[in-house]
């Protein structure tokens, strides 16, 4: 798993080199006029637009998507209207949104949950690489690696140590079959050269009761997810899967500190359906980064461990093709499926 690890590497070190000099540059600009209007002749935007997100209220992506809604009601006097669809790894979500007009009101939230969905669900409907177009990479976020308190294992090393003198004795949660979790936990054992045994759940939520009550003794789980559990003292946090530490979790090493070149971690991003005009799509894209380079928004997601990137639509455009390259050899490599 060699291979899939340095993807990794890559694919962060290309994300992070064009959010840097994306940051050097201003916003994009729609053109000379101030007022984008639409092929009808009324100024964009001249009614709510629609946002679908395919997770619950309360989660990290509905948060992140209403802060980027009360922005943009500040700036455009228009309400952005948060619809979540949760079910199917967010499939269920980009369904939705796909039945729309693409006439620049409907909007979806793009996670890596629903990015790597569409690696492992056959059958599916759409084409998420050819049916959306991008908008803006907004930001990123750890997994913690989450332990049951009574697994007599302080670090990474130590896991891995256990986890081979009991192959498939230990085992993990998920939020299901080829969820984001699940993804994140067949690279590591992999990459580590270890079994453990995965437990599937309807979502994280009860992957990580379960992990407290030690019916499960691992748990990777996005920071916002995790860091209640961890800061109770109910569960502990031995690492997390940046290339950097989580400001939240500064004494809470990287998993890359013992497995040089490991690095994996949640995204989100904002997309909309193929056909969309692309005046409208600069527009948003433009008015999204200016709202994430907000000091006031970075710190109001800071609390949720996510990191901002702020990156236009030809960046987000690159990262899902160094992603979706990535996936592809991860899933050929591991065999990982919704059935497992």
């Amino acid at each position: 798993m060699r291979t899939a690890s340095l993807l990794a590497t890559v694919a962060i070190t290309a994300l992070m080199a064009a959010s840097a000099a994306y940051a050097a540059q201003p916003a994009t600009s729609t053109g000379p006029s101030t007022e984008l209007r639409t092929g009808s002749g009324q100024a964009f935007p001249d009614k709510p637009i629609r946002l679908i997100i395919g997770s619950a209220p309360g989660s990290g992506p509905d948060i992140m998507a209403r802060l980027i809604a009360e922005h943009l009601y500040g700036a455009w006097g228009q309400r952005v209207v948060v619809d979540t669809r949760p079910g199917v790894a967010g499939i269920l979500s980009a369904e939705q949104a796909l039945r729309a007009n693409p006439d620049g009101y409907t909007w979806l939230m793009l996670t890596s949950q629903l990015f790597i969905a569409t690696s492992v669900y056959p059958n599916l409907t759409f084409n998420l690489d050819k049916d959306f177009d991008s908008v803006s990479l907004v930001g990123l976020v750890p997994w913690v690696v989450t332990i049951s308190p009574p697994l007599p294992v302080s670090s990474v090393s130590e896991l891995i140590a256990l986890a081979k003198k009991s192959p498939g004795r230990l085992r993990y949660g998920s939020g299901g079959p080829g969820s984001g979790e699940h993804f994140a936990t067949v690279m590591f054992t992999h990459t580590a050269g270890i079994d453990m045994l995965h437990v599937p759940y309807k979502g994280v939520a009860g992957a990580l009761i379960d992990t407290i009550a030690n019916e499960i003794q691992m748990q990777f789980a996005v920071y916002p997810a995790a860091w209640p559990h961890v800061s109770s003292g109910r569960l502990r946090a031995i690492a997390v899967s940046t290339a950097k530490r989580a400001p939240g979790l500064p004494n809470v090493p990287t998993i890359a500190d013992t497995m040089p070149g490991f690095v994996n971690f949640g995204w989100y991003s904002i997309i909309a359906p193929k056909g969309t005009p692309a005046a409208v799509l600069n527009k948003a894209s433009a008015e999204i980064v200016k709202a994430a380079r907000e000091p006031a928004f970075g710190e109001r997601l800071k609390t949720l461990g996510i990191e901002i990137i702020a990156g236009g639509r030809k960046e987000l455009d690159d990262y899902r093709t160094i992603e979706r390259k990535r996936l592809t050899e991860l899933v050929k490599a591991t065999g990982i499926s919704i059935a497992k």
